[in-house]
């Protein structure tokens, strides 16, 4: 994944910030949530992403308050949120995302073809050759060095002409904006498309027809692009303390938290 940018850029991701700060006058904490308002199925306003419910679950655990502070998904995010002190935690970065010290991760999903089940393709690797006269369905920034590491690997490839755009950012507008390019596969606009784990899995279990979700390989492409990623928590870099507490939290509910990734279709592999 990873430039300090693409957790975002690739995945709608930093869906969800937390702070975790002690009260005053009571021994109690409060768990205070930064997240996007629409940007399921991490997050949004009516607490219905899979973070807003890892929240609920780490509010629990610590037998903390829980509330919330909303901030669209746009560049800037740690700047005017962790790196402001407005918050504590960031609940989903890439393991050793650079402008956070992050936790151990406590999940690790991967790019899928996304195809319709009628179509009969099972599609899974980069180098199949139906590819080459498929419209395929790929995330796009705008800037080619930042594009997600789909659209280089078609590119690498000679796959351009067939290539549709959508933007990683979706339509903000509208309700579902990570939901747009799943969408243009129910409808058939698209022959599949290779999308980010947790997007994909959600929506096509939201979709009108059924649609397979098949992990992408290689999983590594070429020496220095993955397709797989594993996704921690972040804090600030000189907060270890809380680092370490939250890392317990994983350890111990990973259970649970692998139950609510598993409720919203999140695709999971075993990391390297």
């Amino acid at each position: 994944m990873i430039t300090g940018g693409l957790r975002r850029l690739a995945f709608g991701i930093w869906p969800l910030a937390l702070t975790l700060t002690a009260c005053h006058q009571a021994p109690h904490r409060t768990l205070r949530v930064c997240a996007d308002p629409n940007n399921l199925p991490y997050s949004n306003e009516a607490r219905h992403g899979f973070e807003n419910q890892i929240a609920d679950l780490l509010a629990r655990d610590r037998h903390a308050a829980l509330e919330y502070t909303w901030w669209a998904q746009r560049r800037g995010f740690v700047r005017n949120t962790l790196a402001a002190g407005s918050c504590d935690i960031v609940m989903g970065v890439p393991e050793h995302f650079d402008p956070v010290r992050t936790t151990r991760p406590y999940y690790t999903s991967t790019y899928v073809f996304a195809t319709r089940q009628d179509r009969r393709m099972q599609l899974g690797s980069l180098d199949d050759p139906r590819l080459k006269t498929l419209r395929i369905g790929v995330q796009m920034i705008g800037d080619d060095f930042n594009n997600p590491p789909p659209a280089h690997a078609l590119s690498d490839r000679g796959i351009v002409r067939n290539v549709v755009g959508y933007s990683v950012f979706g339509d903000y507008a509208k309700p579902n904006p990570l939901g747009g390019i799943m969408d243009a596969v129910d409808r058939g606009e698209v022959d599949t498309a290779v999308v980010w784990g947790p997007p994909a899995g959600y929506f096509a279990r939201h979709a009108s027809h059924p649609i397979e979700i098949t992990p992408v390989t290689p999983r590594l492409d070429g020496s220095a692009r993955p397709f797989v990623f594993a996704i921690a928590m972040g804090v600030r870099r000189g907060d270890a303390a809380l680092a370490s507490e939250l890392d317990d939290f994983i350890a111990r509910r990973k259970p649970d938290i692998d139950r609510i990734l598993a409720e919203y279709g999140v695709p999971r592999v075993e990391g390297d």
